[in-house]
């Protein structure tokens, strides 16, 4: 059975990233995510299934440094503990560093940028589209900025 690894900051970005649950039976599946009050009780429904990052607000930015710091040593760990095939991402910057690694070590990377912007790339999106095996947009209008994707639809 083929390893997917799912991830996604928290917010809105899990919440359209679990919208895939159907997916997760059809393949040995991994979630990360970052640790907040709002989703600790994931691991309740996922146990050793789900892994957390630690959770950083760039407007906090002192801080934010050693956090992201952090976070890309421990995404290193966890790319290696799970060795996914497939990484599937909604975004934010918590999955841009799993993205490169996984690139790095031959996993396919598929990127799913949110439903939230309509005419204008995120960040995450610029970052990861140049490396995406698979980049599906939610709305048709963002083909216009992102040539190569795909339009998806609504994962809602």
């Amino acid at each position: 059975m083929k390893k997917v690894l799912f991830i996604s900051s928290t917010g809105g970005h899990l919440n359209e990233l679990l919208q895939l649950k159907p997916l997760f039976e059809k393949y040995d599946y991994h979630i990360i995510t970052e640790k907040d009050k709002a989703n600790e009780s994931l691991k309740e429904e996922y146990k050793e299934k789900i892994d957390y990052l630690p959770y950083g607000t760039r407007s906090k930015l002192f801080s934010y440094i050693f956090k992201y710091s952090y976070l890309c040593l421990k995404t290193v760990y966890l790319y290696f503990k799970i060795r996914p095939k497939y990484i599937i991402t909604t975004g934010t910057h918590t999955a841009g560093p799993m993205c490169y690694i996984g690139k790095i070590f031959g996993s396919k990377i598929i990127y799913i940028e949110t439903i939230a912007n309509v005419n204008r790339k995120t960040a995450t999106g610029r970052l990861i589209y140049p490396i995406a095996d698979l980049f599906i947009v939610q709305w048709e209008e963002m083909l216009k900025l992102y040539p190569k994707a795909i339009y998806g639809g609504s994962i809602f």
